[in-house]
């Protein structure tokens, strides 16, 4: 079972949410590889790549981050044109509809609404509002609609792994930051839980599960419906067996 073992109870109030690559699989990383003609060789920009460069941080801290690393030696000259040009390819993509919610990570919200666990949104991306708003649940309503706050793409003095956003987030909720757990898929996410001094759940959908346990995430799992959510509202981090039953 790709996890870490059971973290020790805590009382959990509040979930925070990533967004890109933990509620929907956006098009982001694809955005940030077709902006990158005139700038850099985009076939540098890997999933990895994007994963260990880009991930979780604001857009201009992301432009300048992967520049630098693919050797720009004016990469910060140029950090803000290529986030302007990223900006304007996602908002394509976005109006199109080129990305997909993942239905564990639907599930997962509207079971944790359904078990009085207040929700948060805590993106870096200034794009939440337009994807989560275009997706329908069966109900009628939208996957934005399930959260109880989003702070996503507000401005804070430093990015992930620096906790301004999900401190923020708790603020938000009035809910100290030791009664959240902060639910991530990059390595910077699950360090700005930490810094804060949250309980953090990587989901690990591209196989990086040693990634996101070394940034010391508390519980790693492959899909959201591992998590025990009854355990989680009696303030227990765990997964579920295969079966279905606890996994002790």
């Amino acid at each position: 079972m790709p996890r870490s073992p059971e973290a020790g109870r805590r009382r959990l109030s509040a979930v925070m949410f990533d967004v890109d690559g933990v509620l929907v699989d956006s098009p982001h990383e694809r955005a940030w590889r077709e902006a990158l003609a005139g700038f850099a060789d985009p076939a540098g920009f890997t999933t990895a790549f994007y994963q260990a460069h880009v991930a979780g941080k604001p857009r201009l801290e992301g432009a300048r981050a992967a520049l630098e690393a693919l050797g720009d030696s004016e990469a910060g000259a140029h950090a803000a044109a290529y986030a302007e040009r990223k900006q304007a390819v996602i908002d394509r993509l976005i109006a199109q509809g080129r990305f997909d919610a993942f239905p564990d990570a639907i599930r997962l919200a509207v079971a944790l609404r359904a078990a009085a666990l207040r929700t948060v949104l805590a993106s870096s991306s200034k794009n939440v509002n337009a994807m989560l708003a275009r997706v329908t649940l069966p109900d009628g309503g939208t996957l934005l609609s399930q959260f109880d706050a989003d702070v996503s793409g507000r401005d804070v003095p430093r990015g992930k792994p620096d906790p301004a956003l999900f401190l923020l987030a708790a603020r938000t909720l009035a809910v100290p930051p030791g009664e959240c757990l902060v639910v991530e898929d990059a390595p910077a996410g699950i360090a700005a839980a930490r810094a804060g001094g949250m309980a953090s759940l990587g989901i690990a959908r591209l196989g990086d599960e040693a990634l996101l346990r070394a940034a010391g995430a508390d519980l790693v799992l492959t899909s959201l419906d591992q998590l025990d959510v009854a355990a989680l509202g009696r303030g227990t981090l765990r997964a579920r067996a295969a079966d279905g039953s606890l996994d002790r």
